[in-house]
């Protein structure tokens, strides 16, 4: 899957649909130039990481309801009072184009 993130740019977005996807995200991990997208949660850790990280937090219609760009290791960020939220992490500053209330462009590829 593919995302839009701004006129001319895109990112790859790998699903976390395993356990272990889940589970390691970018944990250990230099150098990724693609994002993750954790489906049905509020929350993610940044825990065991290596680079910084952006957080978009989507509703279940794709629409940007948060963001935290260039976050750093050892935090715990959670969208709070949000049902039917998704996460999407990427390197940091590839979300910086991105603004609460747009909806996203995901191509299936």
């Amino acid at each position: 899957m593919i995302l839009k993130i701004d006129n001319d740019e895109y990112i790859k977005v790998i699903k976390a649909n395993t356990f272990f996807k889940k589970l390691m995200g970018f944990m250990f991990k230099k150098n990724f130039k693609y994002a993750m997208l954790f489906k049905h949660t509020n929350s993610i850790h940044t825990f065991f990481m290596k680079e910084n990280i952006d957080v978009i937090g989507i509703d279940k219609n794709d629409i940007v309801i948060y963001k935290a760009l260039n976050i750093p290791k050892n935090k715990i960020i959670i969208i709070k009072n949000k049902k039917n939220t998704s996460i999407l992490e990427m390197p940091a500053f590839k979300g910086k184009n991105l603004k609460i209330g747009e909806k996203l462009t995901f191509i299936r590829k």
